[in-house]
């Protein structure tokens, strides 16, 4: 961590020790459950259930309150608003600051910060942030990994003047508004492209110019359906590959008809002796079996690819258009229609019996894809705009959180 700049290597002005030299370190603790009294007390309490809520910022609610008596019976403590929380077992360096006073588990240590001349609460918050892979290396355990309590008494950090540290965290404050503000641009256009499927898809809403009624029919009624076989094994099947090879980890992407649709190249043997399915562009394919089935994974192809025995696929036929019937599938709950529970399973004859109501004509499906996609390149084009911010924010934390870029205080402040 922070241990690679020595002493003799820190910006002028800059100071490296123990952060406990600069911080009060705290740790959490959880009150008794045979007593109802210690708990619903009003406190606001950070265990794993708010793991969700860590890597935000300001954690503001939690999933659970503790009483004041239940502090006072156990070693749980109250810490002050602005105090740095770090999570050390599951979610292990994840972080956040305290919008209020609250208390924590003990699968959380906490730091508290002066705010006025060692340390400022926000510049600790994104030196973890910055470091969060690290912290996940020092995990240690079978079956649930944990940072020990000794790990964070030998911690140190390279701080710069408290002035320059409140400047950084403004600067980087200013990045972590630009990409919450997208964040939530990207979840209202998935919203309302989720609505849009919901009025489109099932007739509610229709576009102008057509008419008449649609038809109830079956899945397999309007489409192809069919599965991968194995996967070749062995090295050489991808020697001098020429075939994409689809495999389903390489779907389920964030955009699914955007999604890449190989990672390999398997050879002309592989073909043969596999006698892979070769499934053509355009073509929605889908998980079939496994845990990510019930993540709903699927995609759209761009080119012909062969595909694999975990995944299906479904082409249109001159009934339907395949991109009306990739956003079809968008809508069916694989998960629901899957048998086995360990290890689910998507029987295609069970697929193919789904009743759905379509439009008779191929323009209307194919106009109704259109908008849908005019969506979806909008979702994908925030997604990258939120990378993009992502990635130049850890650039330049790179460059204020090590010095090798200064700021400029305000004498004044300074």
């Amino acid at each position: 961590m922070a241990r690679s700049i020595s002493a003799g290597k820190l910006p002028e002005g800059w100071n490296y020790g123990f952060l406990d030299d600069f911080s009060v370190r705290c740790s959490g603790h959880t009150p008794s459950k045979s007593h109802p009294e210690y708990w619903n007390g009003g406190i606001k309490w950070i265990s794993l259930a708010d793991s969700h809520r860590l890597d935000k910022g300001y954690v503001y609610e939690t999933d659970n309150e503790i009483s004041l008596e239940g502090v006072e019976n156990s070693s749980a403590e109250i810490h002050p608003a602005e105090t740095v929380v770090l999570s050390r077992d599951a979610g292990i360096g994840k972080s956040g600051v305290m919008a209020q006073p609250m208390a924590v588990s003990q699968h959380f240590i906490a730091w508290i910060c002066d705010n006025k001349s060692q340390l400022h609460s926000w510049f600790l918050y994104n030196w973890l942030q910055h470091h969060k892979r690290e912290f996940e290396r020092q995990a240690v355990g079978s079956t649930i990994k944990t940072i020990g309590l000794p790990y964070f008494k030998k911690l140190k950090i390279a701080l710069p003047p408290f002035p320059e540290q409140k400047k950084i965290a403004q600067i980087l404050s200013t990045w972590d508004q630009a990409i919450t503000a997208t964040e939530r641009l990207l979840e209202n256009s998935q919203q309302r492209k989720k609505g849009l499927m919901q009025q489109l898809l099932t007739g509610k809403k229709r576009l102008p110019g057509f008419e008449g009624e649609w038809e109830t029919t079956k899945v397999g009624k309007i489409c192809k359906l069919g599965a991968g076989q194995s996967a070749p094994q062995g090295e050489d099947f991808f020697d001098k590959g020429i075939h994409d090879f689809l495999r389903v980890s390489d779907i389920g992407s964030s955009a699914g008809r955007f999604a890449p649709v190989s990672r390999d190249k398997i050879n002309d043997r592989a073909v043969q002796e596999k006698r892979l399915s070769k499934v053509p562009a355009g073509a929605t394919v889908f998980t079939k079996s496994g845990a990510s089935l019930l993540l709903n994974q699927r995609a759209q192809l761009k080119t012909d690819t062969y595909i694999v025995s975990h995944l299906g696929f479904a082409l249109g036929t001159e009934l339907s258009d395949d991109d009306f019937i990739y956003y079809l599938f968008c809508l069916i709950d694989f998960g629901k229609i899957a048998a086995g529970t360990s290890l689910p399973a998507l029987q295609l004859s069970t697929l193919s019996q789904i009743k759905v109501t379509v439009p008779t004509q191929k323009q209307e499906q194919n106009a109704i894809a259109q908008i849908l996609g005019v969506a979806d390149q909008e979702i994908e084009r925030i997604r990258k705009r939120l990378l993009l911010l992502k990635q130049e924010k850890q650039a330049l934390m790179q460059q204020l959180l090590t010095g090798k870029r200064r700021v400029q205080v305000d004498t004044e402040a300074a």
